[in-house]
């Protein structure tokens, strides 16, 4: 690869973890269809290596806003739905599981877009945990079941509790996708190469997160689980 599709790259990084360091996600589902169609070996393994970091960073600078109710179930959740992901990813088509997710996400959205709050209780949390493992290992874009049902909590509260749940969840995922062998050491190296530009991303967001409104954060989750959806249709459509 050139040097214009690393810098670019690079770029790609550090603005999608100034939006997830901001928002509470956004790093996944921005930097993965986007830097799919700039280069396949670029994305999605790479992305969950450096995803770890920023979300162990992301929440112990909030760790007083961790909302701990519900999160056992939605936990509990990504293990069985890392398995349904594992079994996805060897009986269906990349193309066909972008265009399920994508579809999928943006029904929720829409449905969560015109009022309709989902509650969090055992069967709801349970359930998002089970999409979250499952699209994490297949598109390694988790975020949006999870994060929708913290749509209507405070900023702090959105960005730390997220960010508590992506950590166990991308360990998870990292662990199963390893155990499949959809890991190599080429994507190792990519994620190196990529780690300082999220720093970056984190460091600028840090500047930022403190003058967003908590209705603001709300939108943000919504236009970035949007942007997700519209990025896997995309990708599907593509190929």
């Amino acid at each position: 690869m050139s040097i214009v599709i690393w810098a670019t790259a690079m770029l790609v990084m550090a603005g999608a973890a100034t939006v997830q360091g901001a928002v509470g996600l956004g790093m996944m589902m921005i930097a993965v269809p986007v830097l799919s169609l700039l280069n396949p070996s670029l994305a999605p393994a790479p992305q969950l290596l450096v995803a770890l970091p920023l979300t162990i960073s992301m929440a112990w600078r909030e760790r007083g806003a961790i909302d701990f109710s519900k999160v056992g179930w939605i936990l509990a959740g990504r293990i069985p739905g890392a398995f349904i992901g594992v079994y996805l990813l060897g009986v269906a088509s990349a193309r066909a599981l972008d265009a399920f997710i994508g579809v999928a996400v943006l029904a929720a959205v829409i449905v969560i877009g015109r009022g309709v709050q989902v509650r969090r209780t055992r069967t709801t949390g349970t359930l998002a945990g089970i999409a979250s493992g499952a699209s994490s290992i297949v598109s390694s874009i988790g975020g949006p079941a999870i994060a929708l049902l913290y749509s209507r909590d405070e900023a702090a509260t959105i960005r730390s509790t997220l960010a508590f749940l992506f950590t166990f969840g991308i360990s998870t995922s990292v662990i199963f996708r390893t155990a499949a062998g959809h890991f190599t050491w080429f994507d190792v190296r990519v994620a190196g190469v990529l780690l300082p530009a999220v720093f970056a991303g984190m460091w600028v967001s840090g500047r930022i997160k403190d003058n967003m409104s908590s209705s603001l954060v709300r939108t943000g989750v919504l236009a970035v689980c949007a942007s997700a959806s519209a990025g896997l249709l995309i990708r599907a459509a593509l190929g």
